[in-house]
């Protein structure tokens, strides 16, 4: 029976709704990009900071270094304006921070890693380092998941090898995070993503909240 020493959650959409749109988020991008390039370039649902870091190329072998790099610097102001307004309209699900507490209480490391920005994680969850040992979000990240070491960055500090850990999110990403840094991935229905996307993506185990989950977590004895 494996039993997990740490539970790293994502945040957006796994702890808290933030109402931020990726598909506007990606329009804007591709409409700020058709400045530097010869048409705007099509955009299929890729993550958005990879689509910035893959445009910011684009620009740099068709135009210049410089503006590159006006571009990349305009993109993730672009960004970081959407995230602080989603932030503003988010919440924390009212059972987020009984749910860390209770896995506190039975001595797991609990921990969050984001794609998000710091400002916008602490407008909705300002107390977030009283329920956390561990927080890394985009700016604080030495590489962002799905990069394995994002992962690894957090198990580091709360002394955690990856195979007695559990990487929690809403996202496939979050599950292919966790299976890429060695520990076990495990995907909630609280954002967009279906039961059979996690499984595809490796999880082994999908709930209908992170509540849901530790309940599951607990019955099965695996925490």
């Amino acid at each position: 029976m494996k039993r997990f020493r740490a539970l790293i959650f994502d945040f957006d959409g796994t702890l808290a709704r933030v109402p931020l749109d990726f598909d506007l988020m990606r329009r804007k991008v591709s409409a700020l990009a058709e400045g530097f390039l010869p048409e705007r370039p099509v955009v299929n649902g890729q993550p958005v900071l990879e689509l910035v870091e893959e445009l910011t190329q684009q620009i740099r072998e068709y135009r210049d270094h410089d503006e590159a790099l006006e571009f990349h610097c305009r993109a993730r102001l672009t960004i970081t304006d959407m995230e602080i307004r989603a932030a503003k309209q988010g919440e924390l699900f009212a059972y987020t921070r009984p749910v860390l507490g209770r896995l506190r209480d039975q001595d797991v490391a609990v921990g969050v890693i984001s794609r998000n920005i710091t400002p916008a994680v602490t407008t909705v969850f300002p107390d977030i380092l009283d329920h956390v040992q561990v927080f890394i979000p985009r700016d604080e990240a030495r590489k962002v998941k799905p990069h394995p070491d994002h992962l690894h960055q957090a198990l580091e500090i709360v002394g955690v090898a990856p195979e007695h850990t559990l990487m929690v999110g809403d996202h496939p990403m979050d599950v292919q995070t966790g299976v890429r840094a060695g520990a076990a991935g495990a995907g909630v229905t609280t954002g967009h993503a279906d039961k059979a996307g996690f499984r595809d993506a490796g999880a082994l185990f999908v709930a209908d909240d992170v509540r849901a989950l530790v309940d599951m977590l607990c019955d099965k004895k695996h925490i």
